[in-house]
């Protein structure tokens, strides 16, 4: 099979994938040339360095997030489903959460991302004082989920009854009864899906900007 030719987009492609495998640390120019196929000299036709590739990578995540719709009349309908496109792509490359405000020379897709987060809010009536502490309010709130969302020992709903009942099983006989209660009147309910608590969050940030927006 004729291997396609090597392009900026390629090399970017194979960036993400060694950095979903094994973290941002791992993007070199070695490790991304062995991730193509290639010597590690023919990248630099396409990219100059590894800073255009960290570049390049954040950039390319900025543009897989959803831009914030226009077509809603209640602004939070729209930052909400800008976030929970956010959370969506930042779990499944957790990585760029060191990178995305890092760089200091920003692509095309994050600065429209950004601008099109600001427009809402400040279309909305938010000061432009207020509409930077949303933006940052909100984007801490999600970065902040998704690696709480990373290192939890669960991902389902039956791992999550697992870890609950042993939990429960090690408490001391009459001692923690708040935490007691939460694991067995609310954990351990029937339909408790930890997953919710992303929305949960969301809707109470939005609600306190809504109180604080004119």
């Amino acid at each position: 099979m004729t291997r396609p030719p090597l392009s900026r987009e390629r090399v970017l492609d194979a960036a993400i994938r060694v950095a979903d495998r094994a973290g941002a640390e791992a993007i070199t120019m070695r490790r991304v040339a062995q991730e193509l196929g290639v010597e590690a000299m023919s990248l630099y036709h396409h990219v100059p360095n590894k800073d255009a590739i960290l570049d390049g990578v954040v950039d390319a995540v900025f543009a897989a997030i959803d831009l914030p719709p226009t077509d809603h009349d209640d602004w939070r309908d729209a930052i909400r489903a800008r976030a929970h496109s956010a959370h969506r792509v930042l779990a499944q490359h957790t990585w760029a959460l060191g990178l995305m405000d890092s760089r200091r020379h920003p692509g095309p897709a994050t600065l429209r991302h950004h601008d099109a987060v600001l427009g809402v809010l400040r279309t909305a009536g938010f000061t432009l004082p207020m509409a930077a502490h949303a933006v940052s309010l909100i984007d801490s709130y999600v970065g902040g989920y998704v690696l709480q969302e990373a290192n939890l020992p669960v991902t389902t709903p039956t791992e999550v009854e697992d870890v609950a009942s042993d939990i429960l099983a090690s408490l001391p006989d009459g001692e923690l009864p708040y935490l007691t209660e939460l694991i067995v009147d609310h954990a351990l309910r029937p339909g408790y899906d930890h997953t919710a608590e992303f929305a949960y969050g969301l809707d109470l940030i939005l609600d306190g900007l809504e109180s604080r927006r004119t």
